[in-house]
């Protein structure tokens, strides 16, 4: 399982758009994304991102506090520092994040 740090603050980061570009806030993602909740034995709680029916990765919040993104059919595991963060890498990864007409 690989990990990944993410932060957000660094320019040119492979897992996000480039620092010039608009990513969406969390109110802007809601009509479009929906997240449900699992509980796992090894994980605790397990948050699912989907878009309609197709299932676009999962996050979890790990014992240090930090969350860590799972994006469906990928073997990248990225540790975020909030949700939402963890949201954007899923997205991301997946092609759905897309920068902003400039």
């Amino acid at each position: 399982m690989t990990f990944t740090a993410f932060d957000p603050q660094v320019e040119g980061n492979s897992l996000l758009p480039s620092a010039s570009c608009l990513l969406p806030s969390p109110r802007d993602l809601a009509p479009h994304y929906e997240i449900d909740s699992a509980e796992d034995g090894d994980f605790g709680t397990l948050y699912r991102l989907w878009k309609s029916y197709i299932f676009l990765g999962s996050f979890y919040q790990n014992l240090s506090g930090k969350w860590i993104a799972q994006p469906a059919n990928s073997d990248t595991r990225a540790e975020c520092d909030t949700e939402y963060q963890a949201q954007l890498v899923i997205l991301a990864i997946q092609g759905l994040v897309v920068p902003a007409a400039a």
